[in-house]
């Protein structure tokens, strides 16, 4: 039996080759790169990075819009800060994305932290609003309705003491955690415990407002998971919004009060009671409203295909920035696959 041998000595010209073959391969991330105006974000970065008083002498900054883009390639692939470095040093295809030539610096692990805990939650939060203006001004969001719900995002289990989890649920933070530097800061007191459909949840969750038709996220919010979905409502409703789409678990006296001063119309779910079930025109209605609120599933559903649905970090703030990040990294691939279907249209 013949087999091709393997080169032992390869050339430079066998580079070229093979970077020419990678790059014709469009991947995600180089369909991302054709439609994109990634300067759009960097004012935004400038001044959250305080980069125009950077003081003069040691080793330039990192470009902040190579940065953003790494933040983007790392949550795209699921990857940590460290295999985030390793990746773009292996990979052809990632250099490609960022913009990198083989005699350039890789950012690594450390730098890419602290560019994220330097962009900080309003920071990010910032740059999600200048997207999603974007997408309004491309007429991606409609007024055919919006669509309210979230997600569980996990954090790893804390190994507590009854009497420190006792304090924890109080709002207090148990002393004996920073007699150990290294310990007290492995310990995430913001996290919370909760239970639905009898499986328990550790950690936060993703509040968002999804436009119906595009599935682009408008809005979001992050609290502990025992934060009921109802409680965010409030914040995530503007004036005049298109009509929500939510399910049963935010229907309430109070939220129908809400929606109406705020002149929304209401397509939440309807509630039966023990006394009261719904009548079959009730059940066929919110058969009706259900199929555009299952809508919202999609999205987390690809967020947890990228490990959007699990967190790393410790306390409410740093959880804050990484979900805003999710969002943010959804919307800008979704903006590129309606921007795919509807050029071959």
């Amino acid at each position: 039996m013949r087999t091709e041998k393997l080169s032992t000595q390869g050339n430079l010209f066998d580079y070229f080759d093979r970077v020419q073959a990678v790059a014709a391969l469009k991947r995600p991330l180089d369909r991302l790169n054709q439609i994109m105006d990634w300067e759009c974000f960097r004012p935004i970065l400038v001044q959250r990075l305080n980069l125009s008083n950077s003081p003069k002498g040691g080793r330039p900054a990192k470009d902040p819009v190579l940065m953003f883009k790494l933040c983007v390639l790392q949550y795209f692939h699921g990857l940590s800060d460290e295999e985030t470095e390793f990746q773009v040093l292996d990979r052809i295809s990632f250099q490609r994305f960022l913009g990198l030539s083989v005699s350039d610096r890789v950012p690594d692990a450390r730098t890419l932290w602290l560019f994220k805990e330097r962009l900080g939650k309003d920071g990010v939060a910032e740059l999600f609003d200048v997207f999603r203006q974007k997408l309004q001004q491309a007429g991606l969001v409609g007024k055919a309705g919006t669509m309210v719900d979230a997600s569980f995002v996990s954090v790893p289990i804390q190994r507590n003491s009854r009497e420190d989890n006792a304090l924890i649920k109080q709002g207090e933070r148990p002393e004996h955690f920073d007699d150990n530097p290294h310990v007290g800061r492995q310990k995430d007191t913001d996290a919370r415990w909760t239970k639905k459909s009898g499986q328990s949840h550790y950690g936060y969750k993703n509040h968002t407002k999804v436009d119906a038709c595009s599935k682009l996220v408008l809005s979001y919010e992050t609290t502990p998971t025992n934060v009921h979905d109802s409680q965010v409502i409030e914040d995530l409703v503007e004036e005049n919004d298109a009509p929500v789409f939510a399910d049963s678990a935010y229907r309430s006296k109070e939220i129908e009060q809400m929606l109406h001063s705020r002149n929304v119309r209401s397509k939440i779910n309807l509630k039966p009671t023990r006394h009261r079930p719904l009548s079959e025109a009730e059940v066929k209605v919110n058969r009706s409203q259900s199929q555009i609120r299952a809508r919202v599933e999609h999205i987390f559903g690809w967020q947890a295909q990228r490990r959007m649905d699990q967190l790393r970090s410790i306390g409410l703030e740093r959880a804050k920035r990484t979900v805003g990040l999710f969002n943010l990294v959804y919307n800008l691939f979704r903006y590129e696959l309606i921007a795919r279907k509807t050029a071959t249209a």
